[in-house]
């Protein structure tokens, strides 16, 4: 089946409820068995079961198998948020010693994420993830795993997610991508032979800012008998899913940072237009930014779908759309506070992947936290000005933004 039509009937495939054809809300924490054997051997993973509401929810477990068929993957773990799903997962891999190789081009929070696990003895080394050769010079004989964006925010870098994906398989390291900026609409990690696959259901995919989520899921393209860090307890069953049971088990327990069944309900009810939302939004995307490039108060634009971009034939070549985020470097005459607060459709606001369109100011609030030198070092003009555009009527957005600047 096609996309929307395999998530928008993935609940009712299983048993439901009284026919209800989406998972309901599952509130319950507590899960009982009249044969205490039962509860063990589910504790003991030889059976499938419930058994706390910390690691296991009948309406997560919905959403997890409605993720895990977005990207061809083979399990999912959900957790809170999208950095909760990130931080878990290397807090259940990687050990004391051991050294990763990151993106320099990152979301704010997970570079200061990253810099963190530096100071408890988890090495990282930032590169240009655009080149292979550049990741690759990186790798030592204690790396575990490479991490990768696919779009990055804000600059909208594109990694050379393929040839990555080559140098991790030669070197059997963990391939981890981050694939919220393009959803699993647009691109599927797996196709580059990724590992593992993060993404912030907060955002596309979930869709409507009212819920905050996120996910790792599996492929099963990647040998975990191979990875040092698999402790004894969790080698059983299939290979393919000892990590993703290492990450639950060890991860999601021992930190606690649980998605619960409300915002899981909302996510999945909200995933059902993923697609019909990312052609909308991506496509608004494409005629603001050809619009905005002959504008002669825009100094510059980042946009993979412009032909000037540096990435732009790998973008066409691996994602469906060129995303719905962009930003922009004002002439330098334009205050970006006045130009963003003379902007009446678009919101000013920290969030992305949104139904309606946003902007912020990046070097002043998400990015401010790293400091003038690394933001000039990942190309960050103070004038920078993000947007996550949204599916409202083009024509209105069109003239939302030339009055704002015809005032600036």
């Amino acid at each position: 089946m096609g996309f929307t039509s395999k998530i928008l009937h993935a609940d009712r495939r299983n048993l439901i409820e009284h026919g209800s054809i989406h998972k309901p809300v599952h509130t319950a924490v507590t899960y009982a068995y009249d044969d205490a054997r039962d509860l063990a051997a589910v504790f003991q993973g030889k059976q499938s079961g419930y058994t706390y509401g910390r690691q296991v929810n009948p309406t997560v477990t919905a959403l997890q198998e409605k993720i895990s068929l977005m990207e061809g993957g083979v399990a999912t773990a959900a957790f809170a948020t999208g950095m909760a799903a990130i931080g878990t997962t290397l807090f259940a891999l990687l050990r004391n010693g051991d050294h990763f190789v990151s993106s320099s081009f990152l979301f704010g929070n997970t570079n200061s994420l990253f810099n963190t696990f530096a100071t408890q003895g988890i090495e990282v080394t930032f590169v240009d993830a655009t080149s292979t050769d550049a990741v690759a010079a990186a790798i030592n004989d204690k790396t575990r795993l490479v991490f990768v964006e696919t779009i990055a925010n804000p600059r909208t870098q594109i990694a050379d997610l393929a040839g990555i994906g080559a140098l991790c398989s030669e070197k059997s390291l963990v391939y981890f991508v981050d694939n919220t900026m393009t959803t699993p609409y647009l691109f599927q990690p797996r196709t580059v032979n990724a590992s593992l696959i993060i993404n912030s259901l907060t955002k596309y995919i979930g869709g409507h800012a009212n819920a905050l989520g996120g996910a790792v899921t599996e492929t099963g393209l990647y040998d975990w008998s191979g990875f040092p860090n698999i402790y004894d307890h969790y080698k059983q069953g299939e290979v393919s899913h000892w990590a993703i049971t290492q990450i639950r088990k060890k991860g999601l327990r021992d930190l606690g940072a649980s998605l619960g069944p409300e915002s899981a309900h909302h996510i999945s009810i909200g995933s059902d237009t993923l697609a019909l939302r990312m052609d909308r939004a991506c496509e608004n995307a494409q005629q603001l930014v050809r619009h905005l490039s002959a504008h002669k108060k825009v100094k510059k634009i980042h946009y993979p779908g412009l032909q000037d971009h540096p990435q732009h034939e790998r973008s066409n070549s691996l994602f469906r759309h060129h995303g719905a985020l962009f930003s922009i470097e004002l002439a330098d005459d334009i205050d970006c506070f006045d130009f963003i607060n003379k902007l009446d459709l678009v919101i000013c606001s920290s969030n992305l992947g949104d139904t309606r369109s946003l902007a912020i100011p990046v070097a002043h609030s998400i990015y401010h936290e790293m400091g003038a030198a690394r933001r000039e070092l990942m190309g960050i003009d103070d004038s920078l000005v993000r947007f996550s555009i949204g599916i409202e009527d083009i024509e209105d957005l069109l003239a939302d933004f030339e009055q704002a600047l015809a005032q600036s």
